[in-house]
């Protein structure tokens, strides 16, 4: 894995882009993006808003587990399944190698730094957050959980410490204009990228 650039570089402000850089992937014509974020921040909508946007293919981690039934295991604690990160990771390196894909999943850590030119994270305030994941049926526990992770910017952290602190950007995703104002840097983004 690549040193971590120091505390100071890390402090990229929400609306600043990453700079755009080819990461080393033989054969890769077109970029991979990460968008993560903590359960109801709306990683789905955005990456297939962005894919779309950029002529990408949308993966999503949690619907090809499903395929795949890559599953160790129900935590009982938390009401969901526990990824077999091995296989799912398997399943995708041979598409994410070949660059060209938006990839949403709630965790960023497990997936190679190598694989994505760009990493999103999104974020919400605790009260929309709240009322997505109410809405949704989450159980006072998994809801609280996650809840906390929001405020203590839990994945914001992980992204952070998981891969080079140029391609990670905050973004907020509270609205319909968070979510153009998205679209918007990333299409300026990838535009640069394609150029470098």
């Amino acid at each position: 894995m690549a040193e971590l650039a120091g505390a100071a570089d890390r402090k990229r402000k929400s609306g600043e882009a990453a700079p755009a850089q080819k990461r080393e992937r033989k054969g890769a014509a077109r970029p991979n993006i990460l968008v993560t974020g903590t359960p109801g921040v709306g990683k789905t909508r955005a990456a297939e808003a962005i894919a779309a946007r950029l002529g990408l293919q949308r993966l999503g981690v949690s619907e090809l587990a499903k395929q795949l039934s890559a599953f160790e295991e129900f935590d009982e604690a938390r009401q969901c399944q526990v990824l077999d990160e091995d296989r799912v990771l398997d399943a995708m390196e041979p598409d994410l190698g070949k660059g060209g894909f938006v990839v949403d999943y709630h965790a960023c850590e497990l997936f190679p730094e190598r694989w994505f030119d760009l990493v999103l994270v999104l974020r919400v305030g605790t009260e929309t957050l709240y009322d997505r994941l109410t809405a949704r049926g989450y159980p006072e526990p998994k809801l609280q959980e996650n809840l906390q992770c929001e405020i203590m910017q839990v994945v914001l952290e992980e992204a952070r410490e998981a891969y080079a602190a140029e391609v990670v950007v905050e973004l907020r995703n509270e609205n319909e204009a968070d979510l153009e104002a998205t679209l918007a840097r990333v299409a300026a983004w990838r535009d640069a990228w394609n150029n470098s």
